[in-house]
């Protein structure tokens, strides 16, 4: 019997990659948050992560049972960093220096596009 033939077998397949996925995703969001947490003493780490490597399956529920709460509080606070960190980023690189605004105001002005009350204004937005 051919292994694709089988309706069952492709499925129990399909179920057994998915399980491994899983369990090595969960697996890696643990040791994440086991370096990520800074309450926890380098001891503890080095315990969990030797349970981790001979007892993976048990160690695993026994963390997400334990430190579940934490690691969801730990996980919220790196992505509100990391936003933070993104937003302040994107303000850097879309903000244009108030320099260049006064030059590209003073361009402006010399085009005679603009007049010099409103460079006035120009200018006293920027440096403001």
């Amino acid at each position: 019997m051919d292994f694709f033939e089988d309706f069952w077998s492709i499925f129990w397949w399909l179920f057994c990659v998915y399980a491994i996925f899983a369990f090595l995703y969960a697996l890696f969001m643990v040791i994440t948050d086991l370096f990520r947490d800074h309450e926890l003493s380098g001891w503890w780490k080095a315990v969990w992560i030797v349970f981790l490597a001979f007892v993976p399956f048990l160690s695993l529920l026994v963390y997400m049972v334990a430190r579940g709460k934490g690691m969801a509080k730990r996980g919220m606070a790196q992505a509100r960093k990391n936003q933070q960190a993104t937003d302040e980023y994107i303000r850097q690189v879309a903000a244009a220096s108030p320099s260049a605004e006064i030059a590209k105001a003073k361009a402006l002005l010399d085009a005679g596009t603009i007049s010099a009350a409103e460079f006035e204004h120009i200018k006293s937005k920027v440096v403001v």
